[in-house]
Parts: C-alpha cells; structure tokens; sequence
C-alpha cells in the first residue's frame, strides 16, 4: 500500500513538475513539446497493451478474450463521453499563440477541467495494475502516465497567466489536476484489491482509456506542429524502451 500512495503521488506529483517547468520557460517550443509527448506515447502505449490487455487475456482464461474486447471498447467509450462534456485537449492547445493570447477565462479554466477530468481514468489505470499483484507492470504504467503529465502540466501555464489569473491560483489549478490522478489510483487499486472477479475487465478498461487518449489526443497533437517524423520515432523510442523493461524485468 505505502509503494502505491508513493506511485500515486510521483505521477500527480509530474503534473506539477511541468507546471514548475511551465513557470520557468512561459513559452515551451512545440518541437521540444512534441517530442516529450510522442516519447510518453509510446511508454503508454507499450505499458496499455504488456501491462494491462495481455494481463487481462491471462487473467480472464477462457474469456479472456471476450473479457479484454469488451473492456477495451468499454473503456474507450468511456472517454468518449467525457469528451463530449468537455472540449478535447488537443483543440484547446493546437495553436500556441491561440493558448497563450486567450483572454476569455472561462475557455481556460474549461480547458484545465478537461485535463483534471481525463486525468482520473489514467490514474485508475495506473492503480488497476497494483490491484492486479502486479508490481513491476504497474510501475511502468504509472512511469508512462508520468511522462505524459509534464508536458500537459506545461501547457497549463501560459494560457492561465495570459487570461490574467495570479501564479498562486495557477499553481493550484495544476495542483488540482496531479490530485485527481492521485484519487484515481487509489479508486483503481481498491477496486481491483476489493473485487478481483472484476479484474480481467478493469485491466482492459484502463488499457482502453490509455489506447483512446493515445489515438484521440496525444498522436493529433503530437503531429500538428510539422514533427511528425520526429514524433513517430520518440513514440517508437519510448515503446522500445518500455518492451526491453518489461522484458528485462519479466
């Protein structure tokens, strides 16, 4: 339990480091941006299908299939949803001079919200596989979940300073977010700890919602800016990396 709070708190805890990076430099090159984030997409993408939907196959035996099929479109569904409640990430941070020149309060804090809001199924995900017994898998979700949170803590900064909010409640805005995705593992962990019958569907629920924030939200960004093929070889980076881990690690 102690080694999951920690987990927990270290990948919230990145959402603020990239609020404090956010601090430092105000304006973060798209190229440095999208090279970050590519690199997060693959660490997730490799941490979704080892850690979370091959798990849920071994784990559901028979059904595994059936299990892990449905739970990743359920998954997905799942955020599909919530994207229709709030304004997708990638629109609201497609431009950097339209983040950064954006007067209108309300758009920011919508966006922040959004973040907050996708941040909680990350965090179950991240908590699922601890649920599941899985030490080393879930430590390389959590890792990829982290990655992802410094550039989105980056990003939060410069729209918020420019619509005229104080450094102070800004910091807190991005605070808030890192705590959602605390709550988050902690509900997955629980969850899972609590029901094990559930687990073969709870693996590949959260292994669907990574796959959906991947495809939906960090692949589109990560090409909008003209580093596309820069972009692809950091995911590949970071999926390679993750195979050797967990390889290494197995």
């Amino acid at each position: 339990m102690e080694l999951v709070l920690i987990t927990a708190l270290g990948v919230g805890g990145a959402t603020v480091i990239g609020a404090l990076i956010g601090f430092a430099f105000k304006k973060i090159s798209h190229t440095f941006s999208d090279i970050v984030l590519s690199f997060a997409a693959g660490v997730m993408l490799a941490a979704a299908v080892l850690g979370l939907i091959i798990p849920s196959l071994e784990y559901g035996g028979e059904y595994g299939l059936i299990f892990a099929i449905t739970g990743i479109f359920a998954g997905a569904f799942c955020l599909n949803l919530v994207d229709k409640l709030v304004p997708h990430l990638h629109k609201m941070v497609g431009s950097e001079d339209e983040a950064h020149n954006n007067a209108n309060l309300g758009k920011v804090l919508l966006f922040v919200s959004a973040i907050a809001i996708h941040n909680l199924p990350e965090g179950i995900a991240a908590g699922v596989g601890f649920g599941a017994g899985d030490t080393s898998g879930a430590l390389i979700i959590a890792g990829g979940i982290a990655l992802q949170n410094i550039p989105e803590g980056m990003v939060i900064i410069g729209p918020m300073l420019s619509a005229g909010v104080k450094p102070g409640k800004t910091f807190v805005c991005a605070l808030i977010t890192g705590l959602v995705e605390v709550v988050g593992t902690l509900i997955g962990y629980f969850a899972v700890s609590l029901a094990s019958a559930i687990l073969p569907f709870a693996l590949a629920f959260a292994g669907g919602t990574m796959l959906y924030v991947i495809s939906d939200e960090m692949i589109p960004e990560t090409h909008a800016h003209g580093h596309q093929r820069g972009a692809t070889y950091a995911l590949l980076v970071g999926f390679c990396l993750m195979l050797a881990t967990d390889v290494l690690l197995g």
